[in-house]
């Protein structure tokens, strides 16, 4: 079960944090176009982090709602528009039930995102924006050749949070399937695992310990593949050159 709960974690990890990281920079990239120029930002910033605020139980509840069996409204609008005759059971298939977890971090945590992003674009020297203007860059050429590479820290911190939020996804999934996990284990992770094994039927720390620690160490190797593939490679460099060329005039020093 610890095999099959840390296998859901990364299908659920992964398929909610590829299209959020996108929609981020998409969105980053639209608010922070001053060729745009877009009214009413602060609203719909506000709008966009909205769903980061409420309450895991209320989104649990609020999706319980909408995907009910086998009266619910999602059922209703299926029926309205000819789709299906018979009610789905959406909670009882393991595929649209990691959907639907991977769907509402997805949008819980987007605006998140999105703000992080935003706030390390202003930090940007406006110099180099108008350097690639003077150039003759258009909007995109802008955006992968000087906000990207300017923003490898940012994205560092957002990739390497990120995989940690989603290694200890528990309230969602604990919350919006009775009985947790389900169904047939699809959308046990990791975290509710080890709440289980603790606080559930035979109350075995030990064995729960044994799994933290074991998460622990994965968040941290992978933590260190995350900062080493995202170095900056033309730093690194040249400090290995200027660390030969040390090591070469100690040398020199020395035969002298």
């Amino acid at each position: 079960m610890f095999k099959q709960s840390l296998i859901n974690t990364f299908i659920l990890w992964i398929v909610n944090f590829i299209p959020q990281i996108l929609l981020a920079l998409l969105l980053t990239a639209w608010f922070t176009n001053k060729r745009l120029s877009i009214k009413g930002q602060g609203a719909f910033k506000v709008l966009l982090y909205m769903p980061n605020i409420i309450t895991a139980s209320t989104i649990a509840v609020l999706f319980s709602s909408l995907f009910g069996y086998p009266i619910g409204p999602v059922n209703s609008i299926l029926h309205s528009l000819g789709i299906t005759d018979t009610p789905i059971f959406f909670l009882n298939d393991r595929n649209t039930a990691r959907g639907i977890i991977s769907f509402i971090q997805f949008w819980m945590w987007y605006g998140n995102t999105m703000i992080v992003l935003i706030a390390g674009v202003l930090g940007i020297n406006p110099a180099l924006f108008e350097a690639a203007s003077i150039d003759g860059a258009n909007g995109w050429q802008t955006f992968f050749r000087v906000t990207l590479p300017s923003l490898r820290t940012i994205l560092t911190y957002s990739l390497v949070t990120s995989m940690i939020g989603g290694l200890q996804m528990f309230d969602i999934p604990q919350l919006f399937l009775t009985p947790a996990g389900g169904p047939d284990n699809a959308t046990l992770t990791t975290s509710v695992f080890i709440y289980g094994q603790a606080f559930k039927g035979s109350y075995l720390y030990n064995r729960a310990a044994a799994a933290s620690m074991i998460m622990f160490v994965i968040a941290g190797v992978l933590s260190a593949i995350l900062f080493y593939l995202m170095r900056d490679r033309d730093a690194a460099k040249l400090k290995k050159r200027d660390k030969m060329r040390k090591k070469a005039a100690k040398a020199a020093i020395k035969g002298a």
